[in-house]
């Protein structure tokens, strides 16, 4: 097979759990169907879902959205029975969704710390034990989990001065956690055929205050924010068979931020 048709995801189905999200869930689903991928996307707005999948289709593209809540198992299991009996298959499942908790260290509470366990720590493991036994039946399957940076390095607050930006706590612990879990993934079901991997993206564009903006890139070595273009090639990659021989790892999409 010729190199670039490795990277083809012609005949596979992918699901991206906050795939019609304004900022890394768009691009990602964007890439998989731009690759040939089925696309089903999924997040707690259903509407939002729909309308994301109407516009892909009006471009040609195999898309469908879906509704689901990452903190309610029940909804897991509807998201999984769903996708199996329209689709009869799952190749890549991509889990991008975050629980917002817009708060600092100082007014961060253990309830917040509570509720985002519930959809980043145990709708993780749920939605990877909903599709990783079908994959596994199937013989190959690759997860994609979407960390951070703050996943592998502390935040920096000089960052953040004289801005209104916050810090929140919880996000560093989640993503770092989900790092380690994807590797259990791999080792666990490397011998299945199903591949584990995360990508950690550094900071996002998005409108952020100038002073947050000026630092950022003066920092990363690459000199500027990550865009929407970014993260697409690492997607694909990692879907595709193109990385066949890749598990346990966690690429780095950081501008060069974490070789400093």
């Amino acid at each position: 097979m010729a190199i670039l048709e490795r990277f083809s995801l012609k005949g596979k189905v992918a699901l991206v759990i906050g795939g019609a999200g304004p900022l890394f869930g768009s691009s990602i689903s964007e890439a998989l169907v731009e690759a040939g991928a089925t696309l089903v996307s999924a997040s707690r707005s259903l509407e939002r879902n729909l309308t994301f999948a109407e516009k892909l289709r009006t471009q040609g593209f195999d898309a469908h959205g879906t509704q689901v809540d990452t903190c309610d198992t029940g909804a897991i299991s509807r998201l999984h029975d769903e996708v199996i009996d329209r689709f009869g298959r799952l190749d890549v499942l991509v889990n991008s969704s975050v629980i917002q908790i817009a708060k600092g260290f100082d007014l961060e509470s253990p309830d917040d710390w509570l509720q985002s366990a519930r959809g980043d720590m145990a709708g993780l493991f749920a939605l990877c034990k909903a599709f990783v036994s079908d994959m596994a039946r199937q013989g190959r399957g690759s997860i994609i989990n979407i960390a951070s940076i703050y996943g592998v390095v502390a935040n920096d607050p000089s960052l953040y001065e004289g801005t209104e930006m916050l810090q929140p706590p919880h996000y560093t612990f989640i993503k770092a956690g989900m790092i380690n879990f994807t590797r259990y993934l791999a080792n666990y079901y490397g011998k299945k055929g199903v591949r584990a991997n995360c990508i950690s993206p550094g900071g996002y564009f998005n409108n952020q205050p100038a002073p947050f903006v000026d630092r950022y890139c003066q920092r990363v070595p690459l000199g500027r924010m990550l865009g929407n273009e970014d993260i697409k090639g690492a997607v694909v990659f990692l879907a595709s068979d193109a990385s066949e021989y890749i598990t346990g790892t966690n690429l780095m999409v950081d501008g060069g931020w974490t070789a400093l």
